[in-house]
């Protein structure tokens, strides 16, 4: 299967703002390894590590929220902690079709479509995290008309949506899954869920249903009706007055079992205090900021257990695919732009007015 030699591509030169992002129409088109696809890109979702990667908020400098107009930190890595190397091309959530294989790679994978597993392994020893990295930022990623990835990271997807809609599953949907196998989240369990009309939030909330167990969302009164669609057992403002009071008055009782947070910031000394006796907090994400109070008595005199969640598990990846392909999860699009309009999607993307995920195409 033939194709060009040149690409457009969005170019990230280093850390700072959306003009660090160059659109290029004569960039190379990658060579696959003898282990790699090569991958024709059909759309590919905006998420968070995106913005913060560029940005270099994963420094410990910066202690603002995500996107939040602050320089980039003097001590700017990547996810992981090592240098981001430029230039990069990002984008995580990527769904095309595979028009090339390496000669270890599986053969059969051509001229099928895909979605990508963000997650870079050792394929030898898939469970070790050290041994980990991320589409787009330890290796070039989706935002561009092609991509190489290993081919064990390219998973057959059979479902009617169109690219644009499987691009909102990648990302927000495995941190949201997740979160809760982390969490071990069963039919038992009241989860509140911060943040429920983003991308990972509205996940959580579908995830967790599908789970069986209760929802209660946290949103503001404009996206209100747009998170009622979900179907969450009770919606609660953004920040309550005191939300151990409006946990009592929509639930009848004012506590939960399960905080699934990808907010942080000022409302997190909340959060725990209204977690159950022997309850789960766990966490990948600070969009409103990354330094927290916490009383160190409200955790061990309560028996809590906190997990962050990044890297997840093979197998919750091609979970989710099947979730996708036996329709117990719908995607939320909530807009899409060509990848020439990159700089004015991430910003729409940080000024959070959507609900669910915005998607760029290539080619536009």
């Amino acid at each position: 299967m033939s194709h060009p030699e040149k690409m457009q591509a969005a170019v990230l030169t280093g850390h700072g703002g959306p003009d660090m992002l160059q659109v290029r129409n004569d960039w190379p088109v990658p060579v696959p390894g003898s282990d790699e696809v090569l991958i024709r890109v059909g759309a590919c979702g905006i998420n968070n590590t995106d913005i913060n990667t560029r940005t270099g908020w994963y420094g410990k400098s910066a202690t603002r929220g995500t996107g939040d107009g602050q320089d980039a930190a003097d001590d700017a890595p990547s996810w992981g902690g090592a240098p981001l190397h430029f230039p990069r091309i990002q984008g995580a959530d990527v769904v095309g079709e595979v028009v090339a294989a390496g000669s270890d790679a599986d053969p059969s994978l051509t001229g099928r479509r895909v979605m990508v597993d963000c997650w870079l392994r050792d394929w030898s020893d898939p469970m070790d995290r050290s041994k980990t990295g991320y589409v787009g930022s330890e290796c070039d990623g989706g935002f561009a008309e092609f991509m190489a990835v290993d081919h064990r990271n390219a998973v057959p997807v059979d479902s009617p949506m169109s690219d644009a809609e499987l691009a909102t599953f990648a990302c927000s949907y495995s941190t949201a899954e997740g979160m809760l196998t982390r969490a071990a989240v069963t039919t038992d369990d009241t989860v509140l869920v911060t943040g429920a009309s983003g991308g990972v939030g509205s996940a959580l909330v579908q995830l967790a249903h599908r789970r069986g167990a209760r929802v209660v969302s946290l949103t503001s009164e404009a996206k209100r009706e747009q998170v009622a669609s979900l179907n969450p057992s009770a919606i609660l403002p953004r920040a309550p007055d005191n939300l151990g009071a409006a946990l009592q008055e929509a639930t009848g009782r004012d506590t939960v079992d399960v905080v699934a947070d990808i907010v942080g910031g000022d409302g997190f000394a909340a959060l725990i205090d209204v977690l159950a006796r022997g309850g789960r907090y766990t966490c990948s994400g600070a969009i409103a900021g990354p330094i927290v109070s916490l009383d160190l008595r409200t955790l061990y005199l309560r028996d809590l257990t906190f997990t962050g969640s990044t890297v997840l598990p093979p197998q919750v990846f091609r979970d989710l695919v099947g979730y996708i392909e036996q329709d117990e999860v719908r995607p939320l699009l909530a807009q899409t732009w060509p990848l020439s309009q990159i700089g004015a999607a991430q910003e729409a993307f940080v000024a959070k007015k959507h609900l669910g995920n915005l998607v760029l195409i290539p080619g536009g």
